[in-house]
């Protein structure tokens, strides 16, 4: 272990003789001086442990020097001796942040080996204190820092927050790439990066070393260094590099000139940031491609459902010429005959209102059906489920009806609303009404049950085709896995999606005969 450096001021050569010879016996790095303005000098150059200093001295009393040392080395250990031991002395000691206090004349040399190290160790415990009481605020940092996933308001409020616990009124960060320095985002005054200069060399050298640098614009450093920290009117700074991945940054602090320079604490605390910093910059670029990845899995999503749409209306078409058709006709005859001259006046008007009552029928088919291709909200509101299966019912019964499949009900007055996307629900409707519809060409039947629970409804839709082979069942819902001749794949795919995304269920259950029995379970829940 390294031995402790002393530097002992005290304008009696005598004295400083004497205690260079008993610390360095007892193994401590010591260097004596008489002039206190020569001991300031040597203190702006050089780093020391502790300083070992009079209090009566001619020119320069032991506290200026003290005040002196601390504003170049912040954390230097200081103990003082005085042959003069008063209270008031003792309470000035304790202002300026002295670490002992030692009477002269002192009778044994173990005691002034004693106060040195009880120095040292009562100052090392005070720059543990501080670390600790710099470190509680990081906790509500990090959290901070964790919750921002916008990488460019995080830079920002990584600035911030290094303002913030290292009570600074200036920070910057930098990102480092291909030799070239962008400043991302700052607050108060900070190195320029503009322009070619020793700032992009410091910054640079930073980051390529891989090494945090304090400087201070007094006292030990680069001379280059701290005269650009005066240009920038500037008193201490901290630079820190950050390297991970194809992330290169460089964070900055720095306090004006006058304010107290950073301690050998801050430099800690600055790390721990920097460190803090690197997981919240790493959370938002994954979470930003976790975002992306979701955009494009909703854009395929919908465009899966638009293309299962479409499907479905292509199969409904058969279905629309005939329930246009056939009012049609109905119209036109009612029309011919009412025109004849030797029809009566009252068997006319019964034309009419015939004719008026399948013109009616008719645009209610067109409505109902331009309620499906119409391009469906994808707000959440309430939904009635059971008037909205009877809708369904009336679109597609002419299709059932000519298949000769029949359709039976058992569902109650009423059912429990949902909250969901009302044109979403009906294509659920249609997608298993018309997959049952494929499966049985010969004819058949299709039960539908319906009932209320308490956190939602459940619907079955059981058709009597050939059911689905057990070898099949765990591959229904995957995309393009189809068991029908010329089946697209997708309308269980996106009935199942659907209801997924709604916190609902679709599942294949066992039914009462030997087709396929799908049961529906949409939630109530509240508008999200």
């Amino acid at each position: 272990m390294e031995s402790a450096s002393v530097l002992v001021v005290d304008d009696e050569p005598g004295i400083a003789l004497l205690c260079n010879r008993i610390l360095k016996r007892a193994g401590y790095d010591v260097l004596s001086e008489t002039n206190p303005r020569a001991a300031i000098e040597f203190l702006g150059r050089n780093r020391v442990d502790l300083l070992l200093v009079d209090i009566r001295m001619p020119e320069v009393d032991g506290f200026d020097v003290i005040s002196r040392a601390k504003r170049s080395q912040p954390d230097i250990a200081v103990l003082v001796m005085t042959g003069f031991g008063t209270v008031e002395t003792a309470i000035r000691a304790l202002r300026q942040g002295v670490d002992g206090l030692l009477l002269k004349p002192f009778e044994k040399g173990e005691e002034l080996v004693s106060a040195v190290e009880q120095a040292l160790t009562d100052n090392r415990r005070k720059r543990d204190s501080a670390r600790a009481q710099a470190l509680r605020p990081l906790f509500d940092a990090t959290e901070k820092l964790f919750s921002e996933t916008d990488t460019d308001r995080l830079h920002n409020l990584i600035v911030d927050t290094i303002c913030e616990h290292l009570q600074c009124t200036n920070a910057a960060y930098y990102q480092v790439e291909a030799g070239k320095q962008a400043l991302l985002g700052k607050r108060g005054n900070v190195l320029p990066v503009d322009t070619a200069g020793f700032a992009t060399y410091l910054l640079s050298r930073v980051h390529s070393d891989g090494n945090p640098i304090i400087v201070n614009a007094t006292g030990p450093g680069e001379e280059e260094a701290q005269a650009l920290l005066s240009d920038l009117k500037l008193g201490a700074a901290i630079l820190i590099p950050i390297t991970r991945s194809d992330l290169r940054v460089v964070l900055f602090a720095a306090r004006d000139a006058g304010v107290p320079p950073f301690r050998g604490a801050d430099l800690e605390l600055f790390h721990i940031l920097a460190n803090q910093s690197l997981v919240a910059l790493e959370n938002a670029r994954l979470y930003a491609d976790l975002r992306a990845y979701v955009r494009k899995v909703e854009e395929s999503q919908q465009a899966l459902l638009r293309s299962e749409k479409m499907a479905a209306a292509g199969r409904l078409t058969a279905s629309i010429a005939h329930e246009v058709n056939n009012p049609l006709q109905s119209v036109q005859n009612c029309l011919h005959l009412a025109g004849r001259e030797d029809v009566p006046a009252e068997k006319r008007k019964e034309y009419f209102d015939l004719a008026r009552t399948e013109l009616e029928r008719l645009m209610k088919t067109m409505h109902r059906m331009l309620d499906f291709y119409r391009p469906g909200s994808t707000k959440m509101e309430r939904v009635d489920v059971l008037e909205l299966l009877k809708h369904v019912l009336g679109l597609t019964s002419q299709q059932m009806g000519q298949r000769h499949i029949e359709v039976t009900t058992d569902l109650p007055d009423s059912l429990p609303a949902v909250h969901a996307v009302n044109s979403q629900v009906q294509q659920i409707f249609i997608n298993l009404i018309l997959n049952a519809f494929d499966v049985m060409p010969g004819g058949g039947s299709l039960a539908i049950r319906a009932k209320g629970l308490d956190n939602g409804v459940e619907i079955q839709f059981e058709d009597s085709g050939p059911g689905i082979p057990e070898e099949f069942r765990n591959n229904i819902f995957e995309p393009f896995f189809s068991t029908k001749d010329g089946g697209t794949g997708l309308g269980l795919t996106v009935s199942y999606n659907i209801v997924t995304a709604h916190g609902g269920t679709l599942d294949l259950v066992k039914g009462n005969g030997d087709g396929a029995c799908f049961r529906l379970f949409l939630p109530s829940g509240d508008v999200q």
